[in-house]
């Protein structure tokens, strides 16, 4: 491609891979993303580096599983060392910009303060002084991004400089947020208290990028493409989009998931069992749920993807408008997913089920790729990274060194093609009284799970003759030459992700 591309890249919060219409949900509404599968490439087989917000989304900035950038779990700073695309497109002429969710800094409150951050939910609320960086100490440009109008939190429970829009539009309500957000227990909650629509973090969010799409349109970045970061926090708990979407979706009318009984196995199961038992960090991980529960979350979810749904349809239209989108690169996609349900749990947490680690991908490049085509061929966020460079036409020789991701730009071009045979999804978790580390490695055909506490047990799902999840496969003895095949693959997957950091400074 010669013509240089703009990048339009949209993600979402928690939201999984079968909660879009074109997915194959007979419930959820998403007309405009449907839309844009049916212009573009769907993937049905794309999965997370890491089940976790902060670990998975450094790895697409980095193109570096979270060994090697170090966020291995949610509380730790991506380190301002660690080269990112963004300050590459940069570098080579892209205006970068991110408005919504970024989540490379932690929102709670550090173990000392003298850690800190710019996304700090409390900081934000405060009005902190000069010496942290936040409000008019923010830092830019921020891993890369030039201009950055950020939210940290999640639904009515949120800070950064959606707080200041929110002082100036709604004095009292902006007072209320910051008391929500200096008691962590809001943001862990399943629902929160109501903000009028046009407040709300899905609004503001669509706002803001609309916003800049007007000044580009305007010529204020002269003849430079942008690489436009839009996310949302939504359809991340706690939950409470506006009440025409809720009046759309009733809870009485959801589906409990088929397997949603199987929480009684889970009891005896060698790993989860004990979680279970013993709930971590405010229940907010591995939650063992009610069907009255599932509904209501389930239907408010429903309901926050129909919003962002709606607000991703201004934002194309008025790509389309402006005359954009036939030099656009556009990509949607979520962090990661959640059980809503799935054998009676919901949220995420170190786990093996298929709920938190397969998500939604859609691709539309011009020129390259063809209206409405379906992939089923195996695809990890952080194979994001490389794909994108290569498609932009950026030089290896500018490329953050060492990337571990694969460019799927074949794919793209023939939804046949094959790249990968296999994924590895590292997932450490550190919260509270939870310490775990676990290792899922996807196939075509199996899925595999292995606990560093357990030196004997592992998971492993028929992902073609068992969806559900219901019959591990560790035990049978029929499947030993195969499990022994799996275990040695993720072996070698893990040891080729492994860092090569700090690099050697002598010869001997």
């Amino acid at each position: 491609m010669n013509e240089k591309l703009n990048v339009l890249f949209i993600i979402t919060d928690a939201m999984r891979a079968d909660h879009m219409g074109c997915a194959g949900s007979p419930t959820v509404r998403t007309p405009n993303l449907d839309k844009l599968a049916a212009e573009g490439v769907r993937f049905t087989n794309y999965f997370c580096t890491n089940p976790i917000c902060m670990p998975n989304r450094a790895t697409m900035v980095t193109g570096v599983y979270p060994n090697v950038h170090g966020v291995r779990s949610n509380g730790i700073n991506l380190r301002k060392d660690i080269p990112t695309i963004i300050q590459t497109l940069k570098k080579r002429g892209w205006h970068t910009a991110a408005f919504g969710k970024i989540h490379h800094q932690y929102w709670l409150g550090p173990f000392k303060h003298r850690s800190r951050s710019a996304e700090s939910l409390t900081d934000w609320a405060l009005n902190r002084d000069i010496t942290y960086p936040v409000r008019e100490s923010f830092p830019i440009p921020y891993y890369g991004y030039e201009e950055v109008e950020v939210i940290s939190g999640n639904g009515s429970v949120c800070a950064g400089h959606y707080l200041e829009w929110l002082e100036e539009r709604a004095p009292e309500i902006a007072k209320d947020m910051k008391k929500r957000v200096m008691n962590y227990d809001n943001l862990f909650s399943l629902f929160c208290d109501a903000i009028p629509e046009e407040l709300y973090n899905t609004t503001w969010v669509t706002e803001r990028t609309l916003a800049f799409l007007e000044r580009y349109n305007k010529g204020n970045y002269g003849d430079k493409p942008f690489y436009l970061h839009c996310s949302f926090p939504d359809p991340h708990y706690p939950l409470y989009p506006p009440e025409r979407y809720q009046a759309m979706y009733k809870p009485e009318d959801i589906t409990i998931p088929a397997n949603f009984d199987d929480i009684a196995n889970l009891y005896n199961h060698e790993f989860l069992g004990y979680h279970l038992k013993n709930p971590p960090f405010k229940r907010a991980f591995l939650r063992e749920s009610t069907e009255e529960e599932v509904r209501k979350i389930t239907a408010l979810t429903y309901a926050a993807i129909g919003y962002v749904d709606y607000s991703i349809g201004k934002i194309l239209a008025s790509l389309e408008k402006s005359e954009l989108s036939d030099n656009t690169i556009i990509v949607f996609m979520s962090d990661h997913g959640d059980l809503m349900g799935d054998h009676g749990l919901l949220f995420k947490g170190p786990c093996p089920f298929n709920g938190v680690l397969q998500l939604p991908l859609i691709w539309k490049v011009p020129g390259l790729t063809s209206p409405g085509d379906v992939s089923e061929s195996l695809v990890s966020s952080i194979d994001y990274p490389k794909t994108i460079l290569n498609l932009l036409d950026i030089p290896e020789r500018y490329h953050p060194p060492e990337m571990q991701g694969y460019d799927i730009s074949p794919i793209l071009k023939d939804p046949d093609e094959k790249i990968r045979d296999s994924i590895l999804i590292e997932n450490d978790e550190e919260v509270g009284t939870l310490k775990a580390r676990l290792r899922h490695l996807i196939t075509e055909n199996y899925k595999l799970t292995i606990y560093n506490s357990l030196s004997k047990f592992g998971d492993i799902y028929d992902r073609k003759n068992d969806p559900h999840e219901l019959n591990n496969l560790w035990y049978n003895d029929n499947f030993k030459d195969k499990r022994f095949e799996l275990v040695n693959k993720l072996l070698h997957e893990n040891l080729n992700a492994q860092s090569y950091y700090p690099k050697r400074i002598a010869g001997t």
